[in-house]
């Protein structure tokens, strides 16, 4: 039932009552941090940037919008994985300018569950770049990649922040990890 409290909390917070952003506070950033756990989970372990950080700078851009509608929880988190995906790629972006080409920020395209786990690494400015081209080509699909992979949400999640069926996201999933391992794997050559 956490998901239906932070759905009443949201709306409540879209409404202006502050006394509920001070309970949703808590239980979002929660939320947040095991998806940003999940996600650096594929990182080295010198990796500076860790979840509580990565959660941190999200929160920040999260709490600064004003007059943003809240749907329900699937919606906030959503949008929540755009902004890790953004901090992500600008902080990728700047140890690149920092070190002229040094050392890159490794993301695997990993999934739990019911698909199976590629095991190559992958740049995530390439990634980026490659999921902006498919974003053009099929912008549902790049939706889907976004939510699941940068903001951990499960099929059903995505499936309903998309008004989609579970199975059209699983076949996009499917499709969309297929064609960036494919841009990526010709980006490496």
């Amino acid at each position: 039932m956490l998901g239906g409290n932070i759905t009443q909390l949201l709306a409540a917070w879209s409404d202006g009552d502050r006394a509920a952003l001070d309970v949703l506070a808590p239980l979002v950033e929660q939320e947040l941090h095991h998806i940003a756990a999940r996600y650096m989970a594929g990182e080295r372990d010198e990796h500076v940037l860790q979840p509580t950080a990565l959660v941190n700078e999200a929160y920040l851009r999260l709490v600064d919008w004003k007059n943003v509608r809240w749907q329900n929880r699937a919606h906030f988190f959503g949008v929540a994985a755009q902004l890790m995906r953004r901090v992500l790629v600008d902080f990728a972006r700047s140890r690149r300018r920092a070190k002229r080409g040094g050392d890159e920020v490794r993301v695997t395209l990993t999934e739990a569950g019911d698909l199976p786990s590629p095991s190559r690494d992958a740049d995530l400015e390439a990634l980026d770049e490659a999921l902006k081209r498919l974003e053009v080509l099929d912008p549902r699909q790049g939706r889907v990649v976004e939510l699941r992979f940068f903001g951990g949400l499960s099929l059903e999640e995505t499936a309903h922040v998309l008004g989609v069926s579970v199975g059209t996201v699983r076949r996009d999933w499917s499709l969309a990890r297929a064609w960036l391992y494919r841009e990526l794997d010709n980006a490496s050559r």
